[in-house]
């Protein structure tokens, strides 16, 4: 491969605060995933309502759907989240981010990310499944538990799911914490890629190593695993950050790239990602957690700009391939 990926921007497709009247979606439009449907585009995304007394955030999954023939234009957003958070205690009591659904004979499936608030650190994350019997509008945990249990070498923060099937065979990839750093005054959370397999959705096996290398320096951080299929190969986008004062432009989020045969042996290399942080506007601080689907032979990619995707998600669209 030389040339890289060729991105047209389209601009800010959602922001929560152009659709009030949703006291659990003030702000945030982060971690976009789809669902393509006959007339539209499905967009699941998770969102907050202002914060508590406390300055403490929850997060709700939801879904906007986009016509399908003009994809910057929302049709409909939904009226309460995907799923209820959690009772008392379980790993999803404060939140639910990001969320990542396949269609399957049984219904929609989705792996969500729960969140629960610590002591130490401020949160801890795992990964939960949902299955949504009437298209994806709503959904019902398959449990109150995680569905990928911590393990010696994956001690906190699994989150980040991407739910795939290629084949016969699910494939989960998320994120593992390795490390909690202190800077500052805070606690800042260090994850890798990693990948875990299932015959039937339920029952995961982990593959137990990172994927990706690191680039920027040791402890960089990576999230939002993307992987598609095309001509023979798999490709994975993903974003990618330095482990502190990463709110910024200087060493926030980027978008990254690798390829792989095998799903195992990923051959990264970050120059063919073509996405890079505009000059100005929604998104010139950072771009992060790239989803990438293809509708009507144009692929697209559906992406976050400054603070994460406090300001809502927006999408590109490929021009051409390396």
């Amino acid at each position: 491969m030389s040339d890289g990926f060729v991105w047209t921007k389209l601009g800010k497709v959602f922001d929560p605060v152009d659709h009030p009247g949703r006291d659990w979606m003030a702000s945030f439009a982060q971690a976009p995933a789809t669902l393509i449907r006959d007339d539209h585009v499905r967009v699941y995304f998770s969102t907050r309502p202002a914060p508590d007394a406390n300055g403490q955030f929850k997060s709700y999954s939801a879904w906007v759907d986009l016509d399908r023939r003009n994809l910057t234009r929302v049709i409909r957003v939904a009226d309460a989240p995907v799923l209820e958070l959690g009772e008392t205690g379980t790993f999803d009591e404060f939140g639910t981010y990001p969320f990542s659904a396949v269609d399957t004979d049984e219904g929609v499936l989705a792996c969500y990310a729960g969140w629960t608030r610590c002591e130490s650190v401020p949160f801890d994350v795992a990964i939960g499944a949902a299955l949504s019997t009437d298209g994806g509008t709503r959904f019902e945990k398959l449990g109150s538990g995680p569905i990928i249990g911590l393990s010696p070498d994956e001690p906190f923060v699994m989150s980040g799911p991407k739910l795939r099937r290629f084949g016969d065979v699910y494939y989960l990839f998320y994120i593992a914490g390795t490390k909690w750093l202190m800077h500052a005054g805070r606690a800042e959370p260090v994850y890798r890629i990693r990948m875990a397999w299932s015959e039937d959705g339920r029952t995961w096996h982990k593959h137990g190593a990172h994927l990706i290398d690191t680039a920027v320096e040791e402890d960089e951080a990576q999230a939002s695993p993307d992987v598609h299929f095309h001509d023979g190969r798999y490709h994975m986008f993903f974003c990618y950050r330095y482990s502190t004062d990463y709110r910024g432009h200087a060493r926030g989020y980027r978008i990254g790239y690798a390829h792989s045969d095998d799903m195992i042996t990923w051959h990264r290399d970050d120059a063919l990602a073509g996405m890079h942080p505009s000059d100005e506007g929604w998104d010139s601080e950072m771009v992060s957690y790239p989803h990438v689907f293809s509708v009507d032979g144009i692929t697209y990619m559906a992406y976050l700009g400054n603070g994460v995707g406090r300001e809502g998600f927006g999408l590109a669209r490929l021009e051409a391939r390396p």
